[in-house]
């Protein structure tokens, strides 16, 4: 398999270490286990859906830290460990990242039937949003005092 370093790239780039974290990253995750759907519900709403059978919800973790969303499933050690057969259902640990969008934030969770259902929401702060500014025509006192105002303003 061939490699590619992304190293010489970051050594001149200053505050790009975030994304040289997210390129490590996605060359050295697994990125099979647990699989995962990830739905648009809305124009501003998403649901994470991942299949975390064997798992209840005691054996799993969200967090959120830096736009990160990471969740983690324990095996609990104190679980009896029957002769298995045929292993066709992983109950290995695990841990999965996403990384978020900006404003995008964590509703809630929910666990049913194996399958864990993560709600996030973009949420964009009034600051940011488009915002409409009208156009009237000024009154000559207004335009008199504006230019009064800069004037002694460059004095």
């Amino acid at each position: 398999m061939n490699t590619l370093n992304l190293s010489p790239l970051f050594r001149t780039a200053i505050g790009f270490d975030r994304l040289a974290r997210m390129a490590d990253n996605a060359a050295t995750a697994d990125v099979s286990y647990p699989p995962y759907n990830i739905e648009k519900t809305g124009e501003d709403a998403y649901r994470l859906i991942m299949a975390v059978a064997g798992f209840g919800s005691d054996d799993i973790e969200l967090t959120t830290q830096d736009n990160t969303l990471v969740i983690t499933g324990r095996v609990p050690s104190d679980a009896p460990k029957p002769e298995v057969l045929y292993r066709g259902i992983a109950g290995r640990a695990f841990e999965r990242r996403f990384v978020l969008a900006d404003h995008i934030v964590v509703e809630g969770a929910d666990l049913k039937n194996g399958l864990l259902h993560v709600g996030l929401k973009r949420v964009v702060p009034e600051a940011l949003k488009p915002r409409r500014i009208s156009i009237g025509a000024a009154t000559p006192a207004i335009a008199n005092d504006a230019l009064v105002a800069s004037a002694t303003q460059a004095a």
